[in-house]
């Protein structure tokens, strides 16, 4: 039997990937921080390994024995007070995982990367056109930290191919679908419409793909995924106009029909991340960070990982729907 190990399945995604590991058949090895809150590992049939991606030491051994690798786990936010944390968890991290693969000459990993890492719509360009693998990034497209330390370790994870390390990046788009207990921005999406915390919205958009999907494309990617290649996990290009519409059809509460102008989601941003990082020193409730990014349509092609690995195209109306079930059962908001 194949033992697999997960980084960050106590988070979302990974989560879900080490669940569907699970009903491959694999023997799964979690890797998990002492401190980690364990709500997503509940009823999962896997062995519990803690450590930390900034310790070398605990790495190892968690990765020691096992066949399979998925880095997952990464420090996502938006904001951060240490943001010099997120780079030794998001990049030293991966090079610590990195290092412990290729001593132990496993046999693939699959590194979880984002597609924050693959270039969007220029401004006089197509802004609806989705873009795949090949699109570079352009200046001023790494908006903030998270991305940034992203950036950085999908090419930490790439140099290790030249040394031999059998690696393969998956770039999920925005993952939808249970087990996201934070939630994400995108499933605060979801939570705050419920809850009637939309008055109006920006014009933006996402790629929505269903949260198993991603999972599945993960185990593919160690199935069928080339050496050293790129393969974005992803969906339905959808404006949150439509998203907002969509959920409004599925749960038979009204859409907010009120658009933001940029400047002034741009301006609500830049006061609630001052605030935060002169005053209150927690999350902003509007994360500049993110304003930046709801400039451009992150509108991405997930052909390449259709045609090579299989993944995966479960509708986009299934997807919120089972998300909505899954926070609704464990009271985010009240059943609708």
């Amino acid at each position: 039997m194949l033992k697999a190990m997960v980084t960050g399945a106590s988070g979302f995604v990974g989560a879900n990937v080490a669940r569907a590991l699970v009903e491959r058949g694999r023997s799964v090895r979690v890797f998990v921080r002492a401190s980690s809150d364990r709500g997503n590992l509940e009823g999962l049939d896997a062995e519990v390994a803690e450590g930390d991606l900034r310790d070398a030491e605990s790495v190892a051994r968690a990765v020691r024995g096992c066949d399979e690798v998925y880095h997952v786990a990464a420090e996502y936010t938006f904001w951060s007070n240490e943001p010099a944390s997120m780079y030794q968890s998001n990049v030293q991290g991966t090079k610590n995982v990195m290092d412990a693969c290729l001593r132990e000459n496993v046999a693939r990993v699959v590194y979880t990367s984002t597609v924050g890492t693959i270039g969007l719509a220029s401004i006089d360009g197509d802004a609806m056109g989705a873009r795949d693998e090949r699109t570079p990034l352009a200046d001023g497209q790494l908006t903030g930290h998270y991305k940034r330390s992203k950036f950085d370790a999908e090419k930490v994870a790439l140099d290790y191919v030249a040394r031999g390390l059998p690696v393969v990046v998956v770039n999920p788009s925005a993952p939808v679908g249970p087990w996201d207990r934070k939630p994400t921005p995108t499933g605060q999406i979801l939570v705050d419409f419920m809850l009637g915390k939309m008055p109006a919205f920006v014009d933006t958009g996402l790629n929505i793909v269903h949260v198993r999907d991603v999972a599945e494309g993960h185990v593919l990617a160690a199935e069928k995924g080339r050496v050293g290649e790129r393969y974005i996990l992803g969906h339905e290009n959808l404006t949150l106009a439509r998203i907002l519409e969509t959920l409004a059809r599925l749960t038979g509460k009204r859409a907010p029909t009120m658009r933001i102008p940029y400047g002034v989601a741009y301006a609500a941003g830049w006061l609630s991340t001052r605030l935060a990082d002169l005053v209150t020193h927690r999350p902003p409730a509007i994360p500049l960070e993110s304003v930046k990014m709801a400039k451009r349509y992150m509108f991405f092609s997930s052909a390449k990982a259709v045609a090579e690995l299989g993944l995966p195209q479960t509708p986009t109306e299934r997807a919120f729907a089972d998300a909505l079930d899954w926070f609704s059962h464990r009271h985010y908001f009240a059943a609708a």
